[in-house]
């Protein structure tokens, strides 16, 4: 048997037309949706989340409703023809309290202390747009505990991690060895990574996007 036997042909389940455009450069969420037979371009959309969050947070919208302006801001950034749109944003939220990714290690640290022994909630959000309307819009919120771990475990866990707990909201990659840092977790995997994927699947199915 020759080794070009082997070699498994991925057969994609989205429909040729149309295209599928990710207004994110979120490796996570683009791995997401080619796990699932799906392969997006993806379009940078950059815009000034931290501006957003700040208004969005002084006019008294609900952490939802931010994640959702957000994740539509990016859509909107993507203007071409013959294409779904999708954007998507999270936050952490806890007791009222907003969190954005840590700034380095030392606010990765104070932020996963802060978060020790207590539950918060993702707020994560998925919009979908074409021809610049939005077609479809979700918000998940999985809730999550951390456990009470002990300092000296957080060292080791800062340490195995690196730069990489700076790439998440919450500080930690649930995929990961940030695992060991809870106790419950209650919600769809794929949105505690930042994207509703079972929700959105089932609107593309339902559109004909994806296959059905």
């Amino acid at each position: 048997m020759s080794d070009s036997s082997l070699v498994l042909i991925a057969t994609l389940l989205q429909a040729e037309s149309p295209r599928i455009v990710l207004a994110s450069q979120s490796v996570t969420r683009r791995n997401l949706l080619e796990q699932a037979g799906i392969r997006p371009e993806t379009r940078p959309a950059r815009i000034d989340e931290a501006a957003v969050r700040e208004s969005a947070h002084a006019e008294g919208l609900s952490a939802g409703d931010c994640a959702l302006m957000l994740a539509e801001l990016k859509a909107r950034r993507i203007q071409e023809p013959d294409c779904v749109v999708i954007g998507a944003d999270q936050i952490l939220e806890c007791d009222g309290v907003w969190f954005e990714k840590p700034a380095d290690r030392a606010a990765a640290r104070a932020q996963l202390l802060e978060l020790r022994g207590r539950a918060h909630v993702l707020h994560s959000a998925v919009v979908v747009m074409r021809d610049g309307q939005v077609i479809w819009q979700h918000v998940a919120r999985p809730e999550l505990t951390m456990r009470r771990f002990s300092e000296s475990f957080l060292d080791a866990y800062l340490d195995l991690e690196g730069d990489a707990v700076l790439s998440s909201v919450g500080a930690y990659r649930l995929e990961g060895v940030g695992i060991h840092l809870f106790e419950r977790v209650v919600g769809e995997h794929a949105a505690i990574l930042g994207l509703p994927l079972l929700p959105l699947l089932g609107f593309l199915r339902q559109h004909g996007v994806v296959l059905a």
